[in-house]
């Protein structure tokens, strides 16, 4: 006989189950599915990124917050005061889940990089999937430990009525301005998807010498040379560019009048290819062809494939130069 009923009861909370919570969690799982099988640029990847992202973690955070539908938060009673949980509506629901979406995503961001699963798509993918579905579930537990009469059910057609008879001025203004904050939402989510901003990938030239203990550091490149004498630099090109890249470098000794160059002479010049995510270095001996006394400014000019036939720092993608005194 308690096996009947232990039966019963399991079978009564799943017949309770939240509709909407359980959509969220089938949801957030088929979105990650998608997300991590389909190739990048597919358009179906790219739509399901967007509830994944901007919707699904705030409606289950609210989810648990939330856990009813009345609005009243308190039933006064003759001999004490019955504290219930605070309902919203469903405009409300939407506007918030919006609003802490948009809070959940960039602490994700901010905190995977300290992991060591590291800023990937499947790493964000993973992270949101897991808070939408656990907080979900929290939700469910909330929801359910909440009274029937006041317990929250998707009903769009009962919250649009019961804001119709609602003549209160403080819930009009909450349900305007929740409203106004989703169509916000809304419209930051169209110019993103119709004007994305391009970050790219970059690459970083830097020039190291050897200290005494036959370390790279930055800086600290010999600065006055004997006439005849080389000055030995490392160059160092980090390849941050999502791809293979080549790479030409043009060592220039220029001799500086008022701030402006004078006169160019090409000391070096070489090239190399770069797998993404990799660093490579070259030792070079730049001798200045400079007279004795004379300062001239060694640049270091970095062009992605071939330079053009008048190399400068104007039209270089990447440069940094040092000064050398020939005495």
């Amino acid at each position: 006989m308690s096996h009947e009923t232990s039966t019963q009861t399991r079978f009564g909370v799943v017949r309770e189950y939240p509709v909407d919570l359980a959509v969220v969690s089938i949801a957030a799982l088929l979105a990650y599915g998608i997300a991590t099988w389909f190739q990048e640029g597919s358009v179906l990847r790219l739509f399901v990124t967007f509830p994944l992202a901007l919707f699904l973690p705030g409606y289950a955070l609210v989810s648990v917050l939330f856990p009813a539908g009345n609005r009243s938060a308190q039933k006064t009673t003759s001999t004490a005061i019955e504290t219930r949980p605070r309902g919203i509506d469903v405009v409300e629901r939407l506007g918030l889940s919006f609003a802490t979406s948009l809070a959940i995503v960039p602490m994700v961001v901010i905190a995977l990089p300290f992991t060591e699963w590291g800023l990937t798509t499947v790493s964000i993918a993973a992270a949101l999937v897991v808070i939408t579905v656990g907080l979900a579930q929290l939700g469910v537990v909330r929801r359910l430990r909440t009274p029937k009469p006041e317990r929250f059910i998707v009903s769009p057609l009962a919250s649009v009525s019961r804001l119709r008879r609602d003549e209160s001025a403080v819930a009009t203004v909450s349900s305007v301005l929740l409203v106004l904050a989703v169509g916000l939402a809304a419209g930051a989510l169209l110019l993103g998807f119709l004007a994305p901003v391009s970050t790219g990938g970059y690459s970083e030239l830097a020039l190291y010498s050897e200290d005494e203990n036959g370390e790279l550091v930055a800086g600290d490149i010999d600065g006055e040379v004997a006439p005849g004498e080389s000055v030995p630099v490392t160059v160092s090109i980090d390849n941050q560019e999502g791809e293979e890249t080549d790479y030409t470098v043009v060592v220039q000794e220029q001799a500086i009048e008022d701030g402006e160059v004078v006169e160019r002479t090409e000391l070096e010049e070489l090239e190399t290819t770069l797998d993404d995510g990799t660093t490579g270095t070259g030792d070079l001996e730049i001798t200045p062809t400079a007279d004795e006394g004379e300062t001239v400014r060694i640049s270091v000019l970095m062009y992605e494939g071939d330079p053009p036939e008048e190399p400068t720092n104007d039209n270089a993608d990447e440069d940094t130069f040092f000064w050398v005194t020939v005495e």
